[in-house]
Parts: C-alpha cells; sequence; structure tokens
C-alpha cells in the first residue's frame, strides 16, 4: 500500500522499520526541514513527495493509508481530516490531549467508517501481553479484584532558556493548536532540554506526561483486562497524589520556563464493580493484575506468577489467545510489525482493529482524569456515560483546550 507519513521523528522511524515490507512512502510532512529530508533518504529513497504542511499528504489521491506521529497536540487535527477525507490512519498514542477530542474521533470515526488503528503496540505481543490477558479471559485469576499499571516517573528540568528557532524549523507550525511561545532549549544528555520534539513530553501543553505517554500502554492492558473478566463499566472516582517541578495555580503552571508534568504520583481509580486500578511510578514498570484465585505481573520482557506456572500442567486452550486477539491474524513478528500487520489487514478486509478508537479512548479517559486530578490535587468523580466530572465546573474545564486560531479542526 501506499502511506503518507505525517511527522517523521524517532516513533515514525521504528514505525516504518516495521512496516517496510508493506508499505511504499510516497508523501512527507514534518515541519522540521531536516527531519522529513533525512526521511526521505532513509526510507523512500529519496522519492517521496516533501512538505511541512499535511494537508498536502491526506489530499492525495494515490494514498492508501496515513501514517500520524506527530507530538500529542497534534494527533486529532490531522487524524480527523483525514478521516473526512477518506483515509485510513495509522495513529501514535495516545490519540488525543483531551477527553473532548477523543469525543470527536469518536464521532467521525463512525460516521466515515475509517479503520484506525491507534499505535498501542503492547495489544499485539502475544507471547507475554495477550497470553496475559488469555490467562484472565480463561478465568485462571478469578474475579479481578485490582489492576495495578506501573509507568515510572517524569523528569524534572531547570530554567530552559530561550534561543533562535533552528534553521528549517517552521516553530509557528510546530506549535499549531497550542498556545504561541517562545522556542526554549539547552544543551544536555540525549535530546537536551527543549520544549520541542522529544522533549515535548514532559509539557502538558503539549502532551500529558507519563500518565499518557506509558499510560497509554499500561492502563490499556489494565482496561482491557477488566473488560474481558466482565467489569466493563468505566471508572466513578478518581484520586491520590501527585508531584509536580513547578507550583500550580487553579490547574495551570506558575512557571512557564520547565517541565511541568506530574513526575510522581499514586492514584486510585474505583469502578461500580468493586473494582480498582492502580497508577503509579515508584514499583517496576509493567502491569499487575490480582484476581480472587491468584495474580500475575507482566511487562514486555516477562510473564510471572503462579497462574503462569500452573500453565505447565494445564495448559490454555489452543484457541486462548486467538479469541483474545478476537480471532484476527497474529503476525509473529515483533509487536510493532504485528500491529502494522494487524491494521493493513484491517484496512484490507474492512474491520475493527485490534487498538481501535473506542477501547483506546475508554483507558484515554482516565489517564486524562489523572492528569486534571494530579493538576488541582483533588479527587474527581466521574461520570462515565455523559463523560463530566460530577461537581467540579473549575475541573470540567480541563476536558476541552481552546485552539489557536488558524489551526482550527477543519470540518
Amino acid at each position: 500500500m501506499n502511506v503518507g507519513v505525517i511527522g517523521s521523528g524517532g516513533i515514525a522511524r521504528e514505525n516504518m522499520d516495521a512496516s517496510k515490507q508493506w508499505l511504499d512512502i510516497v508523501a512527507i510532512a514534518d515541519v522540521d526541514k531536516s527531519r522529513r529530508e533525512e526521511f526521505n533518504g532513509r526510507f523512500a529513497g529519496g522519492k517521496a513527495a516533501l512538505t511541512e504542511d499535511y494537508r498536502e499528504v491526506i489530499s492525495r489521491e494515490d494514498i492508501d493509508v496515513i501514517h500520524v506521529a506527530t507530538p500529542d497536540h497534534w494527533h486529532t487535527k490531522p487524524l480527523v481530516e483525514a478521516m473526512l477525507a477518506g483515509k485510513d490512519v495509522y495513529c501514535e498514542k495516545p490519540l488525543t490531549l483531551t477527553i473532548d477530542e477523543g469525543k470527536l474521533i469518536r464521532k467521525v470515526q463512525r460516521e466515515t467508517g475509517a479503520v484506525v488503528q491507534v499505535g498501542t503496540m503492547q495489544r499485539s505481543q502475544f507471547d507475554t501481553f495477550v497470553k496475559a490477558l488469555a490467562i484472565v479471559s480463561e478465568g485462571r485469576l478469578g474475579r479481578i479484584k485490582q489492576v495495578q499499571a506501573a509507568i515510572g516517573s517524569a523528569p524534572a528540568s531547570p530554567a530552559i532558556p530561550v534561543r533562535q528557532v533552528p534553521d528549517g524549523l517552521n516553530w509557528d507550525r510546530w506549535l499549531g493548536p497550542a498556545p504561541k511561545v517562545a522556542y526554549r532549549h539547552s544543551e544536555g544528555s540525549n535530546n537536551g532540554l527543549s520544549n520541542c520534539h522529544y522533549e515535548f513530553r514532559w509539557w502538558y501543553e503539549y502532551s500529558g506526561g507519563k500518565l499518557t505517554d506509558w499510560g497509554a500502554h499500561h492502563v490499556d492492558i489494565c482496561n482491557w483486562a477488566l473488560k474481558l473478566n466482565g467489569q466493563s463499566e468505566g471508572p466513578n472516582l478518581i484520586g491520590g497524589t501527585a508531584s509536580h517541578p513547578v507550583e500550580f495555580k487553579e490547574g495551570f503552571p506558575v512557571e512557564t520556563d520547565r517541565y511541568n508534568t506530574a513526575t510522581n504520583f499514586h492514584f486510585t481509580v474505583s469502578y461500580p464493580s468493586g473494582a480498582e486500578m492502580i497508577i503509579r511510578n515508584d514499583t517496576d514498570n509493567g502491569v499487575l493484575i490480582t484476581g480472587d484465585k491468584g495474580r500475575i505481573f507482566v511487562n514486555r520482557s516477562k510473564l510471572v506468577g503462579k497462574p503462569v506456572e500452573d500453565l505447565q500442567h494445564n495448559p490454555l486452550p489452543e484457541d486462548a489467545l486467538a479469541k483474545v486477539y478476537r480471532g484476527l491474524p497474529m503476525e509473529r513478528a515483533g509487536s510493532r510489525t504485528a500491529h502494522w500487520g494487524n491494521f493493513l489487514h484491517c484496512v484490507r478486509q474492512r474491520e475493527t482493529p485490534i487498538s481501535d478508537v473506542e477501547s483506546h479512548m475508554e483507558m484515554l479517559n482516565v489517564c486524562h482524569l489523572a492528569g486534571i486530578s494530579a493538576r488541582f490535587g483533588r479527587a474527581l468523580k466521574w461520570d462515565n456515560i455523559n463523560e463530566q466530572i460530577v461537581g467540579d465546573e473549575q475541573a470540567n474545564h480541563f476536558l476541552a483546550r481552546p485552539y489557536r486560531e488558524g489551526y482550527e479542526i477543519e470540518m
């Protein structure tokens, strides 16, 4: 298939490495000239059309699918406009910056019938996560009492100075829907300290921090386990503790020259069924699932616990993994390659991919609510039917964010 790539940074490179056997890149949009040119040479032999305006990619009739690999605050606008243009989309996680963006994406996806795969590739890691969920689905843990997502802490930074925008970077377009601010950068390890490119993750203006970065992976597995266990109701209460590298006033950081997302946190999410989800930073990265018959721990490198050991003498049924994966073909490759294989199969067959918009937003709402709770330092009651915070209008204002003039979604 022909693919148009929107955003050509590190994640796009990993995804194209994983899927290049099936795809021809015909157009690349990136607001950073050096990035799009490097990507073109590496993955398209220098033959792709290059632009800094993603709309030129979406409008092309020779493109079958779109890959959105932009910073988080730039996910919803090109995704929605691509669906309206009749394109199927593989969009990186987290799908949205806000809960209300998720409402819009779900609405447009239903109306257009677009196939949308979210880049939560753990859903296609069969020997660990899918196997763990098969253990849950087969009742080996009994009724789930608690799921725990351990996602690690986030960095803080000193004050980051304002710098001249690098040559070839369209900073206004990089900011896009977000408020207009100065470009900041200082030298350091890896990417340095910045409010651009990879480091955008540590600014609430562009991301939800660790809560939506790694949370989009592990909270997703937790939510999937609860649904397979027959506990599909959404949450009704979320609260806990969080620390930030800057002071907050009425939900906004007082200082604007340094990272501001939560560095450490411990949240409890309550469900009508009596189950609870813990989101924390201070234990081994992974997912702990506890039922009344046992518990298991799973991450990207291991799956452990007595119910796992018991498989030696009481194996899962042969079709257990297939049932969890909804009978879709299971590409036996790395999880990223398998996830792309699932997406492209579903594009051809017009089926719902394994990481669909509906299930993704169910769990991402939890991540977003944790972020709002962190910013205000108080627990939130949640009406899952109407998708509103109950009795807290100040917090409800954070379900959406205004788009900067000139960067509104084109409907």
